[in-house]
């Protein structure tokens, strides 16, 4: 029977819906996650096939064959990309992007990914870095003998010496955006790579037009709203339950059928 496969997709399909909400959930501290969200589309239908009819107007014609759906399956898990909050931490070497795009980051590969997470600090080189080490930026240096250290709006980093009345600048951390942000695949560790659905890396200075600045000392919580999720898990849960419930039924109906 029809009603069994069908319900079976909508539960699979319900499934895959709590398996996106308790990712979100389990991201709701993660710095820079950007929250999913499952789409679904509708199977095919299969015609069945029936003879047109008259109705009383003259040379009337209704319209045969009634178009029986299949079910449903998950489209796509596609990314919410709103800013999330941002959050002061007071640590120098922590930046948000406030607006689009992204930093560039170097793998240990040589490739290139980006990331919204900008929870950085130095290596025993003075390089900027990921907390696994990856170079942030080109791999800008701080000379051991700075007192102090400012990246400003437009991703210039300053360093302040002794005896130096101006600040010298160590280099410039550039931002990158893409025609469908929606596209980049995720890595882990809060890193994007382009892919040809996401289209070529589109490199500018933090602050021009079409790309968000640098906030220092502050960083991006990620935009997943918690009661938001718990009430859609409510509902996918229910639509599974009734889902189960057609099964149940569908079931019945064949054990009571005669012959």
């Amino acid at each position: 029977m029809n009603p069994l496969f069908i319900a079976a997709t909508g539960m699979v399909a319900q499934q895959q819906r709590v398996d996106v909400i308790a990712n979100n959930l389990a991201n709701m501290n993660t710095t820079g996650y950007q929250r999913r969200r499952a789409s679904f589309n509708d199977l095919l239908y299969a015609d069945q096939k029936r003879p047109d009819s008259k109705h009383s107007r003259a040379n009337g014609i209704v319209p045969g064959g009634v178009k029986a759906g299949s079910g449903v399956h998950v489209a796509s898990f596609y990314r919410v990309v709103e800013q999330g909050n941002l959050k002061q931490t007071g640590n120098p070497f922590d930046l948000a992007i406030q607006g689009s795009g992204y930093m560039p980051v170097q793998l240990a590969n040589g490739q290139t990914a980006y990331t919204r997470a900008g929870a950085f600090q130095l290596d025993q080189g003075g390089r900027l870095v990921t907390h696994d080490g990856l170079q942030v930026g080109g791999g800008i240096a701080i000379p051991p003998g700075a007192v102090e250290v400012s990246i400003n709006n437009s991703g210039e980093v300053l360093a302040s010496f002794a005896g130096q009345p101006q600040p010298q600048n160590l280099g410039q951390i550039s931002l990158v955006r893409f025609p469908n942000e929606g596209g980049l695949t995720a890595v882990g560790d809060s890193l994007f790579q382009e892919t040809t659905a996401s289209g070529a890396p589109l490199v500018g200075v933090p602050g021009t037009a079409g790309f968000g600045s640098l906030l220092q000392g502050f960083l991006e919580t990620s935009n997943v709203n918690p009661v938001e999720e718990i009430s859609n898990m409510v509902k996918a849960m229910r639509a599974y339950e009734l889902n189960s419930k057609v099964i149940q039924t569908a079931d019945q109906m064949m054990s009571s059928r005669p012959g």
